[in-house]
Order: C-alpha cells, then structure tokens, then sequence
C-alpha cells in the first residue's frame, strides 16, 4: 500500500513546551509580514500533554515575551509560589538550609507542564498551526543532497511478527521546507541526527537523571498551596547525586517527586525504591497519610548543562528544548530555556525562509541567536556546579556554594562529564541496598503505580524496547551487575525470569509497561538497549502532570 505524503513550510516533531513555542512563534512572525506560513505540529502522544510530566515550578520568563497577555488569554498559571524550604535529611530528621539563589522562587508559578502544553496547544491552534496527536515519527526522511526532507510516521496496525494485521494503515511521510525536532530529552530521531552530522563533535556527553513524580489529593487542613519544598540527603547516600521535590497546588493537592541522577555507580540502586522510601520521613509522611494518591509518571531529564549543549543545526532543520539539552540543574528548571529556544529557532527558520539569496538550507542563524541570548548566559555561569557533585554530596555543595557566591559562575575551568551508562560498578563491588515493603499507605509497588500513568500500548505490535544482541542481558548484565534494569525501569519492564527450579534465566521485557522515560536507551552499561517508537498514541496518559 503506496504511502500518502503532505508538505509544509515547516514541520514540527514533539508538542511539548519548545515546540508549541516555535510553532506559536512562526505564526507570530509570519502574520507580522503579512504571509501565509503553513506549519505543522506532531505529538506522539494521544492528545497535547499526554506524555509531558515535570515537577513543576515555572519561571514566567519565555511566557511573557511569547504571549504577554497570557493571564488575559486563560493561561493555567494557577498557583504563585509563597514559601521556599531547601532541606538536608538524616533517616529521622530535617535541617533546613539556606535557599540557594538559583532555587529562590519568588516570582514563579507551581504548574502543570501537561496542562500548560494544551494550553499552548490551544494557542497554537487558534493562529493556524497544524497539530497532529497520535502521530508518532518513527524515521527522519532525507533529500537526495542529504538535507533533512521531514519525517516518516510510524504504520498503525503491524502485529508482533512484523507482518501488516487486518487493522493496517500506513504511515504518512510528512515533508517540509525545515524540520524543527523538539522531541524532549533523549528524541530517539535526534539520536539518529547527532550520529548523521556529527553534532555532538567536541561536545561532552549528555548526562541524565530519572525523575518520578506522583500527584496526590491530601486533607484540606494539610494543603498550603504555594509552598515549594526541595531535600538532599536521605534516603540516597552521599555518593549519588538527586533529591526530592514537593509543592502545594491549589485544590488540595501536592506534586511529590524524586530525582537521581543517572551518573550512579551502584546497580543495586532503584530509583523508584527510593522515592518510595523517601515519602516515609518523618517529615512529609504526614502530608500523604489521609490522601489519596492520583496519578504516577517518570521521565528523563537532561543534566549535562552547557557543555553537552550539541551543534543545533544542520541542512534542513534543528533541535530545539530537552532534545537538545537546555536544562538549568542548579535551578530545577528547563520550561523557560526550551521554550527560548523553541522561539529562537522560530526566528531563523523564519529568517531562513524569506531569505531569497540563501544558498544552504541550514538555519545556522539560530546557533548565533542561542549564543546572544539570556539562555546561553544563563546556562554558562551554572555550567560547573552540576558536575562538581561527582565528587559526592558534600564536595559538590561546597563548590556550588563557591562556584554562586564567590566566582559567580565566571570560574577559569570548566568541569567536564562521563556517559551515564560507563558509571556502574560490578554488582560484586558494591553495596546491596533492602528496600522496605511498600505499606501501600504512602509507598507502593511498580504495578500499582504504572496503573495510575494510564499506560496503554496496542497489545499486538513489535516490541519498541529492541536488543542489539539478545545474548547481552544474562551473559554480561546479569553476570556483572545483578540485572539492574530491572531496577533502574520505573515502570517494571525488564524482568529477569527462570524455570521452576531456577534454571534457564533468561530477560522478559513487559513493553506494554513502558512510560517513554528513556532510562533504559541510557543507563544500560553496554548500550544494547534501544527504545524505538511505538504505535503513535501509546503509552502514558498523564492527567494533570
């Protein structure tokens, strides 16, 4: 069945905050010049928001230069923050600390980041962009000159043998003029592009964390809506680098989350073991006993700062937001810089287009506009205090604290990463970790959880978690470090399995589990895992988050 095809000025791959905010912004050019720009959006989601999940506290900043009446426009910026706390925690205490500055709040808003991006969503639409949910990219399509031509989506309807079903529908390729990817942290089409012009050339890697969030209804009499609440320490041991977040939303609700970054040496670490073990301090068990917990989520997250900031363009298109890697760590922000770059991009695609004396099809202006901008400043005078804390927790808030209050970030070095999946010890070499029982109270277990993400994925389809050698995860992860997908996944995909009498271990991936969080295509020690794309629509279907 021969596939359909439709073209577009521009076409724009991920709906999250810097794609909506590219799109938003070429119609804003383009009906100041009085043109008709056609643009598209694709999100693989089922709807806008569907797969976004972030704490989330929102700086204004990239909002009020887009749309600066967005208050008059509806925009769900519901909550003001009113009250900062910066924790340290031992097993059984609290002592707070002061608030770093790049943490002080004073002017943001606690938010929604799904419920912000259908927002935008709704905005884009009302000026004339294109939006496709459900529509997921699965190949990056190429001129014969080797440009990026657009983007082939994904058939609906190939059963788990690979052969078309009854319910088979190809693909659209979708073609465009320029190619905006703003596909979130670890795009699995930018991976492709970092590979295909060499982006990442004398660039550090890009490092991660795994962030899972849960939202709870909790008592009346509990709620201080405004409140924003960050810990180090407890439960995590002073050699891994994360922490916890916790803000009051308005309605009697709370956003709880927990961070870990991906650099941690230990496999016997689980990540959604210590979220769950953090909620049971004495200090935040109160605030969830009594409630109800509503939704579940985890993500990927980029922490690599600016120097794994990749090269941004190439002929036909660029990266924009956490595909990119525009993350301010120290802050625990990356909404305000994905959105920047999202309109920045916008700019030199625009420029780029009405350029008649354009011999190259590479936005190239837009790397410029990064470097000129607030975000790149922003973004330079951080760039060591992240990667500081691999020297553990105490070396890496004494070097912030000297990095913010002495150098103020205009330090003469700067410090450099190490790939996430290279940092794990032999299973041998170090220390078991005995996670409590969850009390189904405040903590829980994975199913529980995936059941309250709205996961849904088409049961009859390929597996999108793909081996590059299916001998690996026993011969070697097993062997060397005890399995640890099997804790790193938020989610309970990879399950080691045996015969009755313990024989014959062999890995069983639950794909139908998968939340799209990505840990897996990162942390996995030899790199044989690969998230592919999924049936568009599939997936999570995060309410509120």
């Amino acid at each position: 069945m021969e596939r359909e095809s439709m073209e577009f000025d521009v076409l724009i791959v991920g709906g999250g905050p810097s794609g909506l905010s590219a799109a938003i912004k070429l119609k804003q050019l383009a009906t100041e010049a009085g043109q008709d720009l056609s643009v598209c959006l694709i999100e693989k989601g089922s709807e806008v928001g569907a797969h976004i999940l972030s704490g989330a506290v929102l700086e204004p900043r990239s909002l009020n230069e887009l749309i600066p009446d967005w208050q008059d426009k509806g925009a769900p910026l519901d909550t003001a923050v009113t009250n900062d706390s910066f924790m340290f925690l031992t097993e059984n205490s609290a002592i707070r600390l002061p608030t770093p500055p790049q943490m002080n709040n004073h002017g943001n808003y606690i938010i929604s980041l799904g419920n912000f991006c259908r927002w935008l969503g709704e905005q884009a639409e009302s000026m004339g962009v294109e939006v496709y949910p459900g529509f997921a990219a699965a190949n990056v399509l190429f001129n014969e000159d080797g440009s990026v031509r657009g983007v082939a989506v994904g058939d609906m309807g190939i059963g788990k043998d690979g052969e078309p079903t009854d319910a088979f529908m190809p693909g659209m390729d979708l073609l465009a003029k320029q190619t905006i990817f703003a596909e979130g942290c670890r795009g699995h089409l930018t991976k492709g592009l970092f590979d295909t012009f060499n982006l990442r050339e004398g660039k550090d890697p890009q490092t991660f964390a795994i962030g899972i969030k849960e939202l709870w209804d909790i008592e009346p009499e509990k709620s201080k809506p405004g409140t924003v609440w960050h810990s180090v320490g407890w439960p995590l041991s002073t050699d891994t680098y994360g922490g916890s977040f916790l803000y009051h939303l308005n309605g009697n609700q709370v956003a709880v989350g927990y961070v870990v970054g991906l650099d941690y040496s230990n496999p016997h670490l689980s990540p959604f073991e210590e979220f769950q073990r953090f909620k049971t301090h004495p200090a935040v068990r109160s605030v969830f006993e009594g409630g109800r917990r509503v939704s579940y989520g985890a993500r990927a997250l980029n922490e690599g700062g600016f120097q794994s900031i990749p090269k941004l363009t190439f002929p036909g298109g660029c990266l924009v937001g956490c595909t990119a890697g525009f993350l301010n760590v120290p802050k625990i922000k990356g909404t305000h810089t994905a959105m920047k770059s999202g309109m920045l991009a916008a700019e030199a695609v625009f420029d780029l287009l009405n350029d008649e004396a354009a011999t190259s099809t590479e936005p190239a202006s837009y790397g410029e506009k990064i470097k000129s901008s607030w975000l790149w400043s922003e973004l330079y005078k951080v760039r060591n205090i992240r990667p500081a804390f691999a020297k553990g927790l105490w070396m890496g808030m004494g070097y912030a604290a000297l990095d913010t209050y002495l150098l103020r970030g205009h330090a003469p070095w700067t410090f450099h990463h190490h790939a996430d999946h290279t940092c794990l010890k032999p299973a041998a070499d170090a220390t078991k970790i005995d996670y409590p029982k969850p009390d189904n109270v405040v903590s829980f277990d994975r199913n529980s959880s995936v059941y309250l993400s709205g996961t849904n994925h088409e049961e009859n389809q390929p597996v999108h978690l793909t081996l590059k050698d299916t001998s690996v995860p026993i011969d070697h992860n097993l062997a060397i470090y005890d399995s640890p997908e099997q804790r790193y996944c938020p989610a309970g995909v990879y399950e080691i399995v045996r015969n009755e009498d313990g024989s014959d271990p062999r890995l069983q991936i639950n794909a139908q589990n998968c939340v799209h969080c990505k840990t897996c295509d990162i942390k996995d020690p030899t790199q044989n895992i690969r998230w592919v794309t999924p049936e568009g629509g599939g997936g999570p279907n995060y309410p509120n988050m």
